[in-house]
């Protein structure tokens, strides 16, 4: 349930009414925004009658939360969140972009591509290092190797790095190294992964499983929020339809629908929703025109030779047209391209 507080409640009153929650053997989650200071009672909250907090001084309003989705609901938090990361958010009136190859291959190729993708105005750098392959012959990844290389390609550009994070057992190796932990679609119903980074305070990128339901993406964001970390992003990347013309069907509905349900940033895929290099642009442009909050691009500077997902990977010229036309959409939008620190610093040498 949700505790609105009184405009005028004094810190005393909340943290009585904060100990009142606790005995009542709920979790607390306290929000304060700009109009108003909600307390979130999470929990078996069913027979428990509204009247018990509603009489406690400082009270303004007791309500029940109806969706089964708590923490990431507009109704518990009305406004935007927004997801700060080292010289940029994510959220907000700014749209953010993620730029990177599937899989860091080597030194030369990361860092050629971080260059690239900062000098076309990406937000941030993603790359795979512990890679989900469904053949257990491809290609699995660099590993911690990989993650040495992207630190190096971040303190190279200053780009934070968005890294794909496969098993609870790896997170003590990921927060050392990375800005923002990806929870791939295969993942985003393994709840120990999901209780694993809720312990975290690392900002994380949740994508939409294959076959997962706007409902069920959001009932996986809470395991995270309810674990305390409150910096979750969600990735709409395409859900597996009976359509074969593209390897995913891009969801262009689940945008605004996300974005009236809940507060978090949406980001879109249009790389794996689209499958092949020729429609990403397309999706792309769709998805800032929807209401996206970001991007998340695949881009190599030989898809050919890419040990995995060439097809739709964009060249870096391909990737700067795009971060053109999708900047002018957002500005037709009223919103605008955000770019990193380092990327507008080299802007304005150039100028």
């Amino acid at each position: 349930m949700m505790i609105i507080m009184k405009a005028n409640a004094t810190p005393q009153q909340v943290e009585a009414v904060i100990e009142q929650v606790k005995r009542a053997g709920l979790n607390v989650h306290l929000s304060q925004g700009v109009e108003a200071t909600i307390i979130g009672a999470v929990g078996e909250t069913h027979n428990l009658p509204v009247e018990r907090f509603e009489r406690l001084d400082g009270v303004q309003l007791v309500q029940r939360i109806t969706q089964p989705y708590k923490l990431a609901s507009r109704q518990f938090h009305p406004e935007d969140s927004v997801i700060t990361l080292d010289g940029l958010s994510v959220g907000g009136n700014e749209i953010a972009v993620i730029a990177g190859p599937c899989s860091v291959e080597s030194r030369s190729q990361i860092l050629e591509t971080a260059q690239a993708a900062k000098e076309a105005g990406a937000s941030a750098l993603r790359g795979g290092v512990f890679k989900p392959r469904t053949s257990p012959y491809a290609f699995q990844g660099l590993g911690e190797e990989g993650l040495e290389l992207l630190a190096e390609a971040r303190e190279l550009t200053g780009l934070p790095i968005v890294v794909e994070i496969m098993s609870q057992v790896q997170v003590e190796v990921m927060v050392k190294y990375v800005d923002v932990l990806q929870v791939g679609a295969r993942n985003m119903q393994n709840f120990n992964l999901l209780r694993a980074i809720g312990a975290t305070r690392t900002p994380v990128l949740l994508k939409r499983g294959l076959s997962a339901t706007v409902e069920e993406l959001l009932m996986s964001a809470e395991y995270i929020l309810a674990g305390g970390n409150t910096r979750v992003m969600l990735c709409e990347r395409g859900i597996r339809t009976f359509e074969t013309s593209t390897r995913n069907t891009t969801d262009i509905n689940a945008i605004p629908v996300l974005k009236h349900a809940t507060h978090l940033p949406v980001i879109l895929d249009p790389s794996h929703s689209t499958g092949h290099a020729n429609y990403v642009a397309a999706i792309a442009r769709a998805g800032i025109a929807a209401g996206a909050d970001g991007l998340i691009i695949e881009v190599h500077p030989d898809p050919a030779s890419a040990v995995s997902d060439g097809k739709h990977s964009l060249k870096p010229e391909q990737f700067a047209e795009l971060i053109q036309q999708v900047g002018q959409i957002a500005q037709i939008m009223g919103r605008s391209l955000v770019t990193s620190r380092a990327f507008q610093a080299a802007k304005n040498g150039w100028a």
